[in-house]
């Protein structure tokens, strides 16, 4: 069931790798576009270390002011995959060996050298937990309450949303259109204002470029409602032609 409430995510992306560059982070982006679709908004992301404390801060801050939270990263067999640790501190409650998990990771391995107590680590889950499918590994994803802990990895991140679809709350989808014209933002400034304004429940956003030596701008318009969007994208495009600036529809 739609609503017309503004439903929202955060994100906790969690690793070492992550802050210092050796690994660029991907979830972000496909995470974001899968909430939008299921009518949620991501309202912010933090990104932090393999420190339990920073962890426990960061879940309990981005727990209590939005509607979910995800996590991506440190759910692995090593010993600095702390996520399970860290969000059991921070709901308050022990960690314990998940049995639906525990039957997966060893049919998983079973012709892959065996469980171990490493890889039976991944069984491991906040007390009270339930488990997101796995498809693509043995290991699953981790659900408690409105806080959902998934892969690093982003291929299994996509597994994982997967399984998920349409069994979350939300609202209506964000929907969007995009306008590129060949002009710098600042000199549309005002242009671009006026019109949002004047299309109640959209919101334009302005991403400038340089190419082929060139100044140019995408304008993105978004909003639940494909009318409302059609018009403001209508109104924005006309209003770049009458001053002298094609508006060129689905960007540049």
């Amino acid at each position: 069931m739609t609503s017309t409430r503004i439903w929202t995510a955060a994100l906790v992306v969690i690793g070492d790798e992550i802050l210092s560059g050796r690994t660029q982070d991907k979830n972000v982006a496909q995470i974001a576009l899968w909430l939008n679709i299921q009518g949620i908004r991501l309202t912010e992301v933090r990104v932090v270390p393999d420190v339990q404390e920073a962890i426990v801060e960061a879940v309990n801050i981005l727990r209590a002011r939005n509607d979910y939270l995800f996590t991506t990263g440190g759910i692995g067999p090593t010993h600095d995959d702390i996520t399970v640790d860290a969000i059991a501190a921070a709901l308050g409650v022990g960690v314990v060996i998940h049995p639906e998990a525990s039957a997966a990771l060893h049919r998983y391995y079973e012709a892959r050298g065996g469980i171990t107590e490493a890889r039976l680590r991944m069984a491991r889950v906040p007390d009270g937990a339930e488990l997101i499918p796995n498809r693509m590994s043995g290991a699953p994803g981790i659900r408690h309450g409105n806080i959902f802990i998934m892969a690093g990895v982003p291929h299994i991140t996509a597994g994982m949303l997967d399984a998920l679809t349409g069994t979350l709350e939300g609202g209506l989808p964000l929907l969007s259109r995009t306008i590129g014209c060949w002009v710098a933002e600042s000199e549309i400034a005002e242009l671009l204002g006026d019109t949002e304004k004047a299309h109640e429940g959209c919101q334009i956003g302005s991403y400038p470029f340089f190419r082929h030596g060139q100044v140019g701008s995408n304008f993105v318009i978004r909003s639940t409602d494909q009318v409302a969007l059609d018009a403001c994208a209508a109104a924005l495009g006309a209003a770049l032609d009458a001053i002298g600036h094609e508006a060129i529809d689905g960007g540049i």
